[in-house]
């Protein structure tokens, strides 16, 4: 009876060592916060899976937030601001303002892209140093770095 209980007693945490490793190893589908996402700066890298190229003198597009979720960057052509809504996973810019120049074609067209992704509920998720925000339309994927 004795070697049964010891037996019992080493499988205690044996087992709860087994839950706690699965759960470490297992990817971060955890919901996104304020905190995975404010203070730094995200870089556009990716635009429906494809890989963005800016002809100079254009900036390349960002996403900056700050802890209350206020929103500004670049968006192709124009600066934006805004203030972030993160909601179950889903991000998006309510009433973003921008500034109003005109630049040639490709700008324009990625600028509204970028524009309309962000002022719409976007599926959120970060992964290592990438943000990807899913939307309806597109998807735009961004690379972490910090804020400037």
């Amino acid at each position: 009876m004795m070697k049964k209980r010891f037996l019992a007693a080493l499988a205690v945490p044996v087992i709860l060592a087994a839950c706690a490793s699965n759960t470490e190893s297992e990817p971060t589908t955890a919901m996104i916060t304020n905190t995975d996402l404010a203070s730094y700066n995200w870089v556009l890298n990716k635009v429906d899976g494809n890989a963005l190229e800016i002809a100079e003198p254009f900036k390349t597009p960002n996403l900056q937030l700050s802890s209350d979720l206020g929103a500004n960057g670049h968006a192709g052509c124009n600066r934006y601001f805004g203030q972030a809504e993160l909601n179950e996973g889903k991000l998006r810019i309510e009433k973003m303002g921008m500034t109003m120049m005109a630049c040639p074609e490709p700008a324009m067209e990625l600028e509204r892209v970028m524009s309309a992704t962000l002022m719409d509920w976007s599926t959120a998720t970060v992964a290592g140093n990438q943000l990807t925000l899913a939307g309806t339309e597109h998807t735009l994927t961004f690379t972490r770095t910090e804020a400037e």
